[in-house]
């Protein structure tokens, strides 16, 4: 499906009649944590066949009411992204790249057979609502609003076929340091029977049912004492892929920088895209291409490789300490955050919360 015209399109805003106190918002944004709260609003636009999108408001944050036949519910029609809203040492509020995300939301909606949302109407939406809840942005530290837009098939109907009525929403949630006691490497187990997504499957995608799939993994991570799963690739089990949330970035002992390329069975991470340019800008090499969980082990052990680390909209930049698997521990770097991953860490962060020139035109001011 192709996005609808949306000339015009407006989200007005309908004020919550009980919004959250201002000592409770306060006790909130002290200490929120991650997707725990949600703000007074939300964004709203219904979708139907033949009329295209409509409806387009902000209002006072509330349970959904579905059918029970709702298609989202059977056959996982349902697409999302995820952003973040930083508040500036000035006290404006910017976002960071909200394009990319509304054209990945786009390459989603085509591939769940989804109405297509134009940028317009997804920047009109993230901006409404973010201005209706600018009280909600926290200052101070990494903290920051984490947006979540999604697309959820509504049409009650059990045949299986694309939905004739779909919905279009965006919540908000305050969120403190990934990191709030300083960053620490993570440990990452290794999967060894399950598959994250397969070629021709919905990898690309930002899609429920990847992260569902990813679930019982990552429960065997947690099993393992490791906070993250690391998947191979469907085909042959070999190649590196991503983990369960996060892409991978491997640091050599020249100083180039390796990440898995992408398939069409990894998610085009937004913060992904932007370490490569800016690893560049720093002056380091940077290949996308296929590594192999044999390479990995092997250039741990020679020194070849002296850093890994994740990226991803939460957590930003995340050392990986060890990888763990049946076969044993492998410990990069002594266990602790590298050089490399720090500057970059530091230089994503600086440029996200305005501490340095955007020099490549991603930051996008709200308020």
């Amino acid at each position: 499906m192709t996005a609808t015209p949306t000339a015009g399109l407006t989200f007005p805003v309908t004020p919550s009649a009980v919004p959250v106190s201002e000592q409770r918002r306060a006790e909130i944004l002290a200490a929120p944590g991650f997707g725990k709260f949600f703000t007074d609003h939300m964004a709203v636009a219904t979708w139907t066949q033949g009329a295209g999108w409509h409806d387009a408001a902000v209002v006072p944050y509330g349970p959904l009411q579905l059918d029970p036949a709702a298609a989202v519910l059977h056959y996982a029609q349902e697409i999302f992204e995820g952003l973040k809203a930083y508040r500036h040492a000035d006290g404006s509020v910017w976002t960071f790249r909200p394009e990319a995300n509304a054209a990945r939301l786009a390459r989603s909606a085509r591939r769940l057979a989804l109405p297509e949302i134009s940028e317009e109407m997804f920047l009109e939406a993230i901006t409404q609502l973010v201005r209706a809840d600018e009280a909600w942005v926290p200052s101070g530290g990494e903290s920051s609003l984490y947006l979540r837009p999604f697309v959820i098939a509504t049409e009650a109907f059990l045949g299986v076929r694309a939905a004739h009525e779909v919905k279009f929403l965006v919540i908000a949630s305050p969120a403190g340091a990934y990191f709030p006691g300083g960053v620490k490497p993570v440990s990452i187990w290794l999967s060894q029977h399950y598959t994250r997504a397969a070629v021709g499957g919905t990898g690309a995608a930002k899609c429920g049912g990847n992260y569902a799939a990813s679930l019982l993994a990552q429960n065997e991570a947690s099993e393992n004492g490791c906070d993250q799963v690391c998947f191979l690739d469907a085909a042959e089990n070999r190649f590196v892929e991503e983990l369960g949330g996060m892409n991978l970035y491997f640091v050599h002992d020249d100083g180039s920088i390796v990440t898995p390329e992408l398939t069409g069975t990894i998610l085009e991470g937004i913060t992904r895209d932007s370490i490569v340019e800016l690893a560049r800008d720093l002056g380091h090499e940077v290949s996308e291409r296929r590594i192999s969980i044999d390479e990995w082990r092997e250039g741990v052990a020679s020194g070849r490789i002296t850093e890994v680390f994740a990226c991803g909209t939460a957590a930003a930049v995340t050392p990986v300490g060890k990888l763990v698997s049946p076969e044993g521990e492998l410990v990069h770097g002594g266990g602790v955050a590298g050089e490399v991953t720090m500057k970059i860490r530091n230089t994503l962060l600086d440029l996200q919360y305005g501490r340095t020139q955007d020099t490549h035109g991603w930051l996008h001011r709200i308020v």
